[in-house]
């Protein structure tokens, strides 16, 4: 009778160093790589500005603006354009250009601040912010618009504004790896 009182022990302390075994793995997940952990990082290093439910439709799940209802599109001023998700500079004022799409077009990006995908459509090529992997729209080729022959038709949701004279914002969250 001693015996098998000592064989359910046994596997009683087996079944309770397994659960406990993963519990403790569970609760010490790895941090994502590259993401800042120390107590001293300000709290806009893991947090991007907050978005609309219109911003988020267009900046996270791709969606597109209606035409010619964004008041960045017929704005001309001098000035740099950030991403509304993460503040990274996208485009200066002198790239854009006037066109009758409905949507801001520029003709070149700030260098190393746009990354160009193949649309899932194989058609079109989509541009999202280097830094966060916003959508922004899509950019097209060979429509002889500009000398640079390309027209970057951006969402007006993905763009915020900054007049010349005005500071720039910080950057905020943790860039994206790709």
């Amino acid at each position: 009778m001693f015996y098998p009182t000592i064989k359910f022990t046994g596997v009683y302390c087996i079944l309770i160093a397994v659960f406990t075994f993963c519990m403790s793995s569970c609760e010490a997940q790895p941090s994502p790589k590259n993401a800042p952990t120390s107590a001293n990082v300000p709290a806009s290093a893991f947090q991007f500005n907050k978005l609309t439910e219109a911003e988020q439709r267009v900046i996270i799940d791709k969606g597109t603006d209606a035409p010619f209802t964004g008041e960045l599109t017929d704005k001309f001023e001098e000035g740099t354009y950030i991403c509304r998700q993460c503040n990274a500079l996208l485009y200066k004022s002198d790239a854009k250009f006037h066109t009758s799409c409905g949507w801001p077009s520029f003709d070149q990006e700030l260098k190393g601040a746009v990354t160009k995908t193949t649309d899932a459509d194989g058609e079109r090529t989509e541009i999202t912010c280097a830094r966060c992997q916003g959508h922004l729209g899509h950019v097209f080729y060979n429509e002889k618009l500009t000398a640079k022959n390309a027209r970057h038709c951006v969402n007006t949701s993905s763009l915020t504004f900054v007049a010349k004279d005005s500071p720039l914002p910080a950057l905020v969250g943790t860039a994206v790896k790709k």
